[in-house]
């Protein structure tokens, strides 16, 4: 019995050592895990290639932190891009009206000037006159003679 219970002691030291083992070995796996494990992002690698780009992987947190402000700055002076664009498309046009505008006007005056010249011509006068037997006005027989008014 003494055997048996030599071979029973070893057994329960051996497992006891490998319970001890075991435990240290699960304490060293979980200050690993706990060290791997932390709330910073990955560091970038030295390397940037199409499949971190286009997969994202270079746009951390951290780098998003530090440049915060230049995204910022970019995103304000594409809005004023674009406001000061649509604002001059709508002058653009407000000044292609306006020409149109002075265009037709130009015409207008221009029509209403040879109108008018064509009805004060002399002769279209003396029809007028013709036409229009109460008037006394007439042409003159004898030229105009001019009256010298000394100073």
């Amino acid at each position: 019995m003494s055997k048996k219970n030599d071979i029973e002691l070893e057994i329960e030291q051996t497992a006891t050592e490998e319970a001890a083992e075991m435990k240290e070995q699960a304490k060293k796996t979980i200050q690993l895990i706990k060290e791997k494990a932390s709330e910073e992002d990955p560091k970038l690698t030295p390397s940037l290639t199409l499949r971190t780009i286009l997969g994202g992987d270079f746009l951390t947190a951290e780098m998003v932190r530090r440049q915060i402000w230049l995204f910022v700055l970019m995103v304000i002076f594409c809005i004023a891009y674009v406001a000061i664009r649509y604002q001059c498309q709508q002058d653009l046009i407000a000044i292609d009206k306006l020409e149109k505008g002075l265009l037709d006007a130009k015409y207008k005056a221009l029509s209403s000037s040879s109108t008018l010249t064509e009805k004060c011509r002399e002769s279209h006068v003396l029809d007028a006159l013709k036409q229009n037997k109460d008037s006394l006005l007439h042409i003159a027989d004898q030229p105009p003679y001019i009256i010298y008014v000394p100073e």
